[in-house]
């Protein structure tokens, strides 16, 4: 990082010397399309997105993800009849596509500081028999009253058709712009898209995914961002390796954690974390 500062406003600019901020792929996105969505979430809390994964994608995905559903849930929240994977990004390039999509990270560009994190990166297949799970908020974990802007955002992509019937996500819209009110179960809507689409929604929004009252299980990906001053659900500086690192795109690894949020968040031993993808790096 520059040593370059001679006053408390320079400490809040980009510091990088070597490596300097790395713009967002949303910034290929209509600038009217990305209003119209962000005028969306900022109304009703969500936005469906639709069609953003094509059929071979899709197929990609299930095909990746199949032989690796073979854990359950090991509580209510996270189903007892919900198969989950943790820690995607070392397991199979296949959900890359959902984590940075520009479509979304347009969204994230609006509503959050640069270098925002992805939080988290996950796998939910949900079967037959499963209950709807208990309402919830994805940022409420973090202890800050409402109401509040929102500290993070979720996405949750349907790789199979998400219907009333079969487990889609419900959530109550206008709900990120409650108070200290609980959510009655009255109120839950369900998430009807088709395969390749997505919802985007605020951290603050009551959501939970519904209960399968079908035949067939329900696979989706979900992944969650935070601003970047927050530290994000999933260790992923600890759990995926500078290998895997390398391979993503530019996109996935500054949300990882590889970027710096003014002045000094996330340096390693002074220095910009990139600096460890360096083929010299010295070991940690």
């Amino acid at each position: 990082m520059s040593t370059d500062v001679s006053s408390l406003t320079d400490l809040g600019g980009d510091l990088a010397g070597t490596y300097r901020r790395t713009p967002s792929s949303g910034a290929t996105i209509d600038p009217a399309v990305s209003a119209a969505d962000l005028a969306a979430v900022q109304r009703d809390g969500y936005v469906i997105l639709p069609d953003l994964l094509t059929p071979q994608e899709l197929d990609e995905i299930r095909e990746a993800v199949a032989p690796l559903l073979d854990r359950r849930g090991r509580n209510d929240f996270e189903g007892h009849t919900t198969q989950r994977i943790y820690s995607v990004l070392n397991k199979t390039r296949a959900c890359d596509r959902i984590a940075d999509h520009p479509r979304v990270l347009a969204l994230l560009d609006r509503l959050f500081l640069p270098n925002y994190l992805l939080s988290m990166l996950q796998v939910i297949n949900i079967l037959p028999g499963e209950q709807a799970q208990m309402l919830h908020t994805d940022d409420g974990f973090y202890p800050l009253p409402r109401p509040r802007a929102a500290l993070g955002a979720a996405t949750i992509w349907a790789i199979d058709d998400f219907t009333a019937e079969n487990g889609a996500t419900d959530i109550i819209a206008g709900s990120h712009l409650w108070g200290h009110r609980m959510p009655d179960a009255a109120e839950r809507e369900p998430v009807v898209m088709q395969a390749g689409s997505c919802v985007f929604f605020l951290g603050t929004l009551w959501h939970g995914g519904g209960a399968n009252r079908s035949p067939n299980p329900r696979l989706a990906a979900t992944a969650q961002y935070c601003e970047p001053w927050l530290r994000p659900q999933e260790a992923f500086t600890l759990s995926i390796t500078r290998d895997t690192v390398r391979t993503v795109s530019e996109d996935i690894r500054r949300m990882l954690g590889y970027s710096i949020h003014p002045p000094f968040i996330g340096q390693v031993d002074g220095m910009h974390p990139k600096r460890l993808l360096e083929p010299d790096a010295p070991p940690l």
